[in-house]
């Protein structure tokens, strides 16, 4: 009696934990796709590292909810094969999630490196319309001016020249003939990278926690199995 009502506490702290994986699926999603449409306004397109990222982290929430779904299907009918498949894709999560918050620590630096990179060339084609337009929202929004700083615009602009989404109170040609005390006169490039920094240092500590929690889950999964295999009834 004393292991079946140990294993039945096992099975309600599973279900607590399923629980738990259903809401962290939700929000790795949430968190993929918030951003994905940061990205989409900060960087050039195209499949490269930094692009992935979201990607990754929206398949790894999605992946997760299915997992859940097969850990509550074994659990509650507490077949063996299910939660053997429950625990061994649980820990094949938990890789990636370590995994990419490795890797986003690690290339947090280059990040910004390939901002700067982006950011040069938007400038170079400020005159399209499109190029235009988000070069301008970056600005208003990261309250900068250029990549480096309002200087760099000497060479895309006339001297004396900057988009209007430099001021500090944006008008139409407030940028022609500037007061530098009204403009932001701070590069971009060292905004947004202070910004990329400190939300993937963040998306890196979430990964982490939940990994943690998803120890705690293959542990309880592997003892719930063990129990199921002995014939030990925990309903």
């Amino acid at each position: 009696m004393a292991v079946e009502g140990g294993m039945r506490c096992v099975k309600f702290l599973l279900y607590v934990l399923l629980l738990a994986f259903c809401a962290c699926a939700v929000g790795l999603i949430a968190v993929g796709v918030v951003v994905q449409l940061d990205l989409n306004g900060t960087l050039t397109q195209g499949a490269t590292a930094r692009t992935l990222l979201p990607v990754v982290i929206i398949a790894v929430g999605a992946f997760l909810f299915l997992v859940a779904f097969v850990g509550c299907c074994g659990t509650c009918k507490e077949n063996y094969c299910l939660m053997i498949t429950f625990a061994i894709f649980l820990s094949l999560i938990m890789l990636v999630e370590v995994a990419v918050a490795i890797a986003g620590y690690v290339f947090r630096e280059k990040v910004v490196s390939e901002v700067n990179k982006d950011f040069q060339e938007q400038m170079r084609n400020y005159h399209q319309n499109s190029t235009n337009t988000l070069l301008d929202k970056l600005q208003k929004k990261f309250k900068c001016c250029g990549a480096v700083n309002y200087t760099d615009w000497e060479k895309i602009l006339a001297k004396d020249q900057v988009p209007d989404s430099c001021c500090v109170n944006v008008t139409v040609g407030c940028g022609t003939g500037f007061n530098v005390h009204l403009i932001y006169t701070q590069g971009c490039v060292e905004e947004i990278g202070t910004w990329l920094r400190k939300n993937v240092l963040l998306v890196a500590g979430i990964a982490l926690g939940i990994a943690f929690v998803e120890v705690l889950g293959v542990v309880f999964a592997c003892c719930l199995a063990k129990s199921i295999r002995s014939g030990y009834e925990v309903m």
